[in-house]
């Protein structure tokens, strides 16, 4: 538990935290970690979640952090979740982009996960990839790959932006709002927090005598299913991408632009 112990209660496998209007709660991994797979099955604030964020994400620390986050924006009854997904490199975010899922996520368990290696992280919902930022050190944009990362969770209120942009505040007559969680999974590089962040790169890193799985070819992109699942998702489901924000971004942001495939004609 990271803050306010007695709004988290766990029952079997199963963690409940809640938020009221005295405060939200959340907890955070023991150690942090360098690649690997973070998994947990949630089960969302049910009912009339407006203007609570329940968040997922996996962060390191300092002002030049690195942050890959699942923020979960509650809804008027009925209305379906929004998902935000945001990545920050060196301390800078500003990459959301949202999506509707695809069910009911305060219905049931469901699992969240984010795959971290050298070449690429990978968003995923019940193992659907739902967003990739890939390694384009090549182009010179930064990629997150020499901070280790502990893993977190967090319930709050939101309600200056959470749901319709601010406009829906939250409805403390509908506390305390629970959201559920059970299935932690972390397969990742632990790192002990005695270790310089590159003597970690190198530690977690495959090499002759180590071979990581996530460093396995087949783990460097998405293979041919996974990337129609993809396409899939961003068709149906997304409603938001900072890539074609161009009010906020009146030039597309450089990581952006790998989409606009130039053609050669000569």
């Amino acid at each position: 538990p990271s803050w306010a112990f007695d709004h988290l209660t766990t029952e079997g496998e199963i963690l409940r935290m809640k938020l009221d209007h005295l405060s939200g709660t959340g907890f955070q991994s023991k150690s942090k970690y360098m690649f690997g797979k973070v998994t947990v099955q949630i089960k969302l604030v049910e009912g009339d979640s407006a203007g609570t964020v329940t968040a997922f994400y996996m962060s390191s620390d300092g002002p030049t952090h690195n942050e890959f986050d699942f923020e979960f924006l509650g809804n008027t009854t009925g209305e379906p979740y929004t998902v935000q997904t945001n990545v920050y490199v060196n301390g800078v975010g500003n990459r959301e982009q949202r999506l509707k899922l695809w069910f009911d996520p305060s219905k049931d368990f469901h699992s969240y996960s984010i795959m971290w290696n050298q070449r690429q992280v990978v968003f995923l919902v019940d193992e659907t990839p739902v967003r990739v930022h890939s390694n384009l050190e090549h182009r010179g944009i930064p990629y997150p790959k020499d901070q280790p990362m502990g893993v977190y969770s967090s319930i709050w209120n939101a309600d200056d932006w959470a749901t319709q942009g601010g406009l829906v505040k939250t409805d403390w007559s509908h506390a305390p709002f629970v959201a559920s969680y059970k299935g932690f999974e972390i397969n990742g590089c632990e790192c002990p927090a005695t270790v310089a962040a590159a003597e970690n790169t190198r530690r977690c890193s495959s090499n002759g005598q180590k071979k990581y799985w996530w460093d396995e070819p087949v783990m460097s992109e998405l293979n041919l299913h996974q990337s129609h699942q993809l396409i899939w998702v961003r068709a149906n489901h997304m409603v938001y991408d900072y890539c074609t924000d161009s009010a906020r971004f009146p030039v597309a942001p450089v990581e952006c632009q790998h989409h606009q495939h130039k053609t050669n004609h000569n």
